[in-house]
């Protein structure tokens, strides 16, 4: 079982709306392992970054798509929970391309604070007792992972 603080990849080619969300993270007490603008630069990442919870826009620099950056993302590090940020929530799959839920843009502050309070609870001590902001969409399989 994992505890707080609970590390965070950002992946975001919007270099203000990046550094926007790693305040967040840091302000509600948690930590950002890695950054990324690009599959390529998510790859170059060390391995041993292990993030809890991966911040994954769904376009991303170098024309590179945040659907692979989640599949790069579960293979690598299996347990991370993917949550999709993205100003077009139809372009992702039904599936959610094996991410657990989505974050449309745009966003207010309270909004991503209580989706991290939400998933801390849902990573440390499963399943969350809090519930996401109405703004959050989750994955289908996320219900059956967090499942009582």
């Amino acid at each position: 079982m994992r505890t707080p603080p609970l590390k965070f990849l950002i992946v975001e080619d919007e270099a203000l709306l990046a550094m926007d969300i790693e305040a967040m993270i840091e302000d509600a007490g948690h930590e950002v392992g890695g950054e990324a603008s690009s599959l390529r630069l998510l790859q170059a990442l060390p391995v041993d970054v292990q993030p809890d919870i991966a911040f994954v826009d769904v376009h991303l620099a170098e024309g590179s798509s945040g659907l692979d950056a989640c599949t790069y993302i579960r293979q690598t590090w299996p347990e991370a929970f993917v949550v999709f940020i993205t100003g077009n929530p139809r372009k992702v799959p039904e599936d959610f391309a094996g991410g657990h839920g989505i974050l449309p843009k745009p966003f207010v502050r309270s909004d991503v604070l209580r989706i991290m309070r939400y998933l801390e609870e849902g990573v440390c001590d499963p399943p969350p007792v809090s519930r996401p902001p109405a703004s959050f969409m989750p994955a289908p399989k996320l219900a059956g992972v967090w499942a009582a």
